[in-house]
């Protein structure tokens, strides 16, 4: 059992202190107490030799689903007068999962041991994200929890609307990707080699596509492990290179510039900015705390750089919407007018949640494009692919007179 460091005061004013066997924090708290003392510290000796709580999710992993269901819940338990320990007390008894049951009650367990809710919900990261955990411990901050929760739960039921939108139009350019695949292997392992064995009968030379072709279908057949090996681990090297700071940064970059897809990309960044920062601004935060969790949900490093400057230009005093003029790939030309009348007629938060509506639709709209384009892409690319491969297998029948000779 974890044994607690305590600093306290008796009855007659003076500070003592001692240590005292307890399963958590609160026990520790109420056997001071039961001593007939005024607990002013109580500290986990032991706490230091463990390793971050953080680094370890406890209780697995809990759908978003679920973590959205406890924020909209917990919002309605405070608005309706629920003390917060309780309130997560029954969050704890009532949850559907084991997971997300394990969770609420180490959160649960760690604010009755006297931590902020935020501080709670920041050691499971998977499920409270860094900017959510911001605009809780904003909420705790200026007595307004039970309505941040609130717009964290709509934000996050609008953000799976819309990334359910994205996967639905990936849908069918990954299926044509992935037969296109399949069509291109079983030509090289199992339709070439037999051509292949007939056109070495001959002897002659073959037409350098042909040969191309039929060493591409001799390294598939006789080095497929390799290269799927080889694949694989180039993969993994990505996959690698993309998570560090320079990696990312260069593929952001370099997607930002793709045509429509930079588009694309731009303007989801902008929704989530403006969506964000029209709730905080909403439920009280101030304008400089607020964009610094509002640039958090970018999602986009490059953008979010281009944010900060914004935001050290809007702490040296000059208007918002002058400060965002310098990210013209985020800002259009059309939001920064709009922002500089909602900043003149002091209604910045309701006008930002009207631009995210609105770029949300015209994203909507992205999106089908992309898709609509991207099919017949990729019908031509796999039609190209596969015709090659059939006319360069088909061109040494046209001269076979040739071989026979």
């Amino acid at each position: 059992m974890p044994v607690f460091s305590y600093t306290a005061v008796d009855a007659k004013g003076q500070r003592t202190s001692g240590t005292v066997p307890a399963p958590n924090r609160a026990a520790a708290l109420e056997a001071v107490a039961q001593q007939g003392l005024v607990p002013a510290a109580v500290d986990e000796q032991a706490a230091a030799a463990r390793p971050p709580a953080k680094l370890l999710p406890r209780g697995g992993r809990v759908s978003q689903a679920d973590v959205e269901a406890f924020s909209r819940e917990l919002s309605n338990l405070l608005t309706a007068g629920v003390p917060l320990s309780r309130a997560l007390q029954i969050l704890g008894r009532e949850a559907s999962h084991v997971a997300a049951r394990k969770q609420w009650g180490a959160i649960h367990d760690d604010v009755v041991g006297g931590m902020s809710l935020a501080d709670a919900m920041s050691k499971f990261p998977q499920s409270f994200p860094s900017v959510h955990v911001a605009m809780v411990r904003a909420g705790e901050t200026g007595g307004f929890l039970e309505v941040v929760l609130g717009q964290i739960a709509d934000f996050r039921s609008r953000e799976r609307d819309l990334k359910s939108k994205i996967k639905g139009a990936l849908v069918y350019p990954t299926v044509l990707v992935v037969l296109a695949g399949a069509v291109l292997v079983f030509l090289l392992t199992y339709f070439i080699p037999r051509f292949s064995g007939v056109f070495a009968e001959f002897g002659a030379a073959l037409p350098p596509l042909t040969r191309a072709i039929v060493t591409a279908s001799t390294i598939a057949t006789k080095y497929g492990l390799l290269v799927l090996l080889a694949a694989a681990l180039l993969v993994v090297v990505v996959r690698r290179a993309l998570k560090s700071e320079g990696g990312r940064r260069f593929m952001e970059r370099s997607l930002l510039r793709v045509p429509a897809l930079g588009r694309t990309l731009a303007h989801f960044a902008l929704v989530r900015f403006c969506r964000m920062l029209g709730t905080l601004l909403g439920a009280g935060v101030p304008l400089i705390s607020a964009l610094r969790v509002a640039r958090e949900a970018i999602g986009n490093q490059t953008l979010a750089d281009a944010v900060s400057l914004s935001i050290e230009e809007v702490q040296q005093g000059k208007p918002l919407a002058r400060s965002l003029a310098s990210c013209r790939q985020l800002f259009p030309a059309t939001s920064i007018e709009m922002i500089t009348v909602a900043e003149e007629s002091s209604r910045l938060d309701p006008e930002l949640l009207r631009l995210a509506t609105v770029y949300e639709a015209d994203l909507d709209r992205q999106l089908r494009m992309l898709v609509a384009l991207a099919e017949p892409v990729l019908l031509f690319v796999m039609a190209a692919v596969v015709g090659t491969v059939v006319i360069g297998m088909l061109l040494p029948i046209f001269t076979l007179q040739e071989f026979i000779r």
